[in-house]
C-alpha cells in the first residue's frame, strides 16, 4: 500500500508539473499568438476570456463525469488533449483554427484541473497528513520552466510550433505515469450513490471556500497581468526590470508551497491560511505605497509567499468538509478559480483607469483580508456536512 501511494503521489506531482509547463507556454506567448493569427487588440480579450469560461464548463462536466468513471481516467485523457490543443495553437494558420484549439484547451483544462485536485485531495486523506501544497509546488515549478522555455522561444524568435515542442515529450511521459494514479474510494462511489453523495455538498457550507478561491485568484491575476505595467508606468522602472516581479512572484510561490505542508502540520490549516492572507495583504499594501521599483518588488515577493498557500488549502478544506462527496465539492469549487481569473484583470484595469493604479492595488488587498473572516472553514469538520465521519479511503490504482 505504501508503494502504491508513493507512486500515485509522484505520478500526480508530475501531472501538476506538466500542466504548469503547458499553461505557462500558452499565456507567456500571447503576443506571438496574436501576431501569428492577426488577432486585433479589440478581439484579443474575447479569445482570452473564452478559455477560463470553457474551463468552468469543463469543471462542471467533470463533476457529472466522475459519477460514472474515476477521476484518474478523466485526468489520464484530458491532459493529452491539453497538450495536443497547445500544439494546435502553434500549428494553425486561420482564426477559426485558433478558436477551435483554444476551445479544446479550455474545456480540457477545466477537466484536468478538477480531476488533478480530486486526486490530490483523495491522496492527502489516504496519507493522513498535508501533502496538497507539494502538488501545487510542482505546478509552480512547471510554470517557471514553461516561462523560461517561452523566453528562449521569444529571444531566438522561434516559431510557435517549435516553442511548443516540449509538450511532445511531456505527453507520452504523462501517459506513462498515469498508470500509477491512485483513486480514493468515496462513499458515493462505494455505494453506487454518486448522485446522493453530490447532493450532500451544501452550497451554503461551500460558499466561504468559493469566495476565498475567487479572492486568491483575483490577487494572482493582478500580479500576472499588471505587475510589469505597474512597475514600469507607476514606479518608473526600466522595461527590463519590469519583467522581474512576475518571476520573483513565481519563485516565492514555489518556495512557499514547497515548505507549506510542513507549516500546515505544525500550525494547522487555519493558522497557515490566516498567515498567508496577512502576508499577502501586507504585500499589496507595500506595492500600493512603494516609492520606487525595488520596494515594489519587495511587495510582489510578499504576495508570492502569502497567496501561494490559499488555493491548495481551499481544495483540501473542501475535501475535509465533504468527505463523502469530495469529488463533487472540488469540481464545484474549481469553477471559482476561473471566476477570480476573469474578474481580476479587468477589475484592476478599470479601477486604474478610472481612479489610480495605486488605489486599484488596495482592492485585492481588502478582498484577501476578507479571507480572515472565513479562516475557520479550513478546520476539519467531519460529519457536519456531507454525512458520515471522515475516514481513511481505500486506495485503488486508477
Amino acid at each position: 500500500m505504501t508503494d502504491v501511494l508513493r507512486r500515485g503521489r509522484a505520478s500526480l506531482a508530475f501531472s501538476f508539473f506538466a500542466q504548469g509547463v503547458a499553461f505557462a507556454l500558452l499565456v507567456t506567448r500571447i503576443p506571438a499568438i496574436q501576431d501569428r493569427y492577426g488577432v486585433s487588440d479589440a478581439l484579443l480579450p474575447a479569445f482570452l476570456a473564452a478559455v477560463p469560461i470553457l474551463a468552468g464548463v469543463g469543471s462542471v462536466a467533470t463533476e457529472k463525469l466522475v459519477k460514472k468513471v474515476p477521476p484518474s481516467r478523466v485526468l489520464r485523457w484530458s491532459q493529452p488533449v491539453v497538450f495536443l490543443a497547445l500544439l494546435g495553437v502553434g500549428l494553425g494558420e486561420r482564426m477559426v483554427e485558433l478558436a477551435v484549439a483554444l476551445g479544446a484547451f479550455g474545456l480540457a483544462v477545466g477537466a484536468l484541473d478538477a480531476s488533478m485536485n480530486m486526486l490530490g485531495v483523495s491522496l492527502q486523506r489516504s496519507y493522513g497528513r498535508s501533502i496538497m501544497l507539494g502538488f501545487h509546488a510542482a505546478y509552480s515549478l512547471g510554470g517557471i520552466g514553461g516561462a523560461s522555455l517561452a523566453w528562449v522561444g521569444a529571444h531566438w524568435d522561434l516559431a510557435l510550433a517549435v516553442s511548443y515542442l516540449p509538450v511532445v515529450v511531456l505527453l507520452p511521459a504523462a501517459l506513462a505515469g498515469s498508470r500509477w494514479y491512485v483513486d480514493g474510494e468515496s462513499a458515493g462511489a462505494a455505494d453506487g450513490g454518486g448522485e446522493s453523495a453530490a447532493e450532500g455538498v451544501v452550497f451554503k457550507a461551500l460558499l466561504p471556500l468559493c469566495l476565498v478561491m475567487t479572492f486568491a485568484y483575483i490577487g494572482d491575476a493582478t500580479v500576472s497581468n499588471w505587475s510589469a505595467k505597474y512597475l514600469q508606468d507607476v514606479l518608473g522602472s526600466s522595461e527590463q526590470l519590469a519583467t522581474v516581479p512576475y518571476n520573483v512572484y513565481m519563485v516565492t510561490t514555489l518556495v512557499g508551497r514547497a515548505v507549506g505542508d510542513f507549516g500546515v502540520r505544525r500550525f494547522g490549516a487555519v493558522g497557515v491560511v490566516r498567515g498567508g492572507a496577512v502576508v499577502a495583504a501586507v504585500g499589496f499594501a507595500v506595492v500600493a505605497g512603494a516609492p520606487g521599483a525595488w520596494v515594489g518588488m519587495v511587495g510582489f515577493t510578499l504576495l508570492g509567499l502569502g497567496l501561494c498557500v490559499l488555493v491548495p488549502q481551499t481544495f483540501a478544506a473542501a475535501g475535509r468538509l465533504f468527505p463523502g462527496a469530495s469529488d463533487a465539492a472540488v469540481a464545484r469549487l474549481n469553477v471559482f478559480n476561473y471566476v477570480g481569473f476573469l474578474i481580476g484583470s479587468p477589475l484592476v484595469g478599470a479601477l486604474g483607469d478610472a481612479w489610480s493604479y495605486r488605489g486599484a492595488m488596495l482592492v485585492p488587498m481588502v478582498l484577501v483580508l476578507v479571507t480572515l473572516v472565513y479562516a475557520r472553514s479550513f478546520a476539519a469538520q467531519p460529519d457536519r456536512y456531507g454525512g458520515g465521519h471522515e475516514r481513511p479511503r481505500t486506495a485503488d490504482v486508477g
